[in-house]
């Protein structure tokens, strides 16, 4: 069944219009007619069964028949990732759909090429969101991860947003195995974590300076084996070991 994206404010009647890039896709590469059953996601945990059930050159109605609520993960996982060159990102992106994060913030760190002014920033925000949007249509997800724009670790750290279990990758300080870090808090708290994060840092890794600057704010060094992980890697051994023991 072909899967396509609303916003959560386009999906609040029962016949719902796609335009656009979407429509685009339904009438000029899909092919779309009259009554064939399609599947509509609005990236908030709805998922819609409708029936299409008109046409014009440039949109196309559909008749929600059926609609299915997905409660979100009990944990919402962020992972904190520096940008890799080219469009690596956007493969990061994809993936960590796939794997179920809650939120992706790029980082702009000491050792990481991309510089954006603010303007290109959020460009590269909504760009990447897109990336987000077309990932859930191929693989399902019922939530729609937010992409944050490109900041730095100084700017995401001064929020002072409260992540119940941060790690970050390190190859320079003393570190333990992520599930070690995982069952300590379980021990402490009685439960498992509500938020977690991934650091994930840029070819040759964090500076140091950058390291103690996120153990600071709580983040506890992880080992991610004994190779050196590309970033895109790193980044989805991260997220896939945490999905796996904090949503199973």
């Amino acid at each position: 069944m072909h899967r396509f994206y609303l916003p959560p404010a386009n999906c609040r009647e029962t016949l719902l219009r796609l335009d656009g890039r979407e429509a685009h896709h339904a009438l000029h590469v899909l092919r779309l007619q009259r009554g064939e059953r399609v599947t509509v996601l609005d990236g908030a945990g709805n998922e819609f069964f409708c029936d299409v059930e008109s046409a014009t050159k440039n949109s196309l109605v559909l008749a929600v028949k059926e609609k299915k609520f997905t409660p979100a993960p009990a944990c919402a996982i962020t992972l904190l990732v520096a940008i890799p060159k080219g469009k690596i990102i956007e493969s990061i992106i994809q993936k960590s759909v796939e794997l179920g994060a809650h939120r992706i913030v790029p980082l702009l760190t000491e050792r990481v090429v991309t510089q954006l002014d603010g303007g290109g920033a959020e460009a590269k925000r909504e760009k990447w969101q897109a990336v987000a949007s077309e990932a859930i249509k191929q693989c399902g997800a019922r939530w729609l991860p937010k992409i944050e724009a490109p900041q730095t670790i100084a700017e995401f750290l001064a929020r002072g947003e409260k992540i119940e279990l941060s790690l970050v990758g390190s190859l320079q300080t003393e570190r333990r195995h992520p599930r070690e870090w995982i069952l300590e808090f379980q021990k402490t708290h009685g439960r498992w974590p509500a938020s977690a994060a991934a650091w994930i840092g840029p070819e040759g890794d964090f500076t140091l300076d950058e390291l103690k600057m996120i153990e600071a704010a709580g983040a506890k060094p992880v080992t991610l084996g004994t190779l050196t992980l590309r970033v895109e890697t790193a980044a989805i051994y991260c997220l896939s070991f945490l999905n796996y023991e904090l949503r199973n």
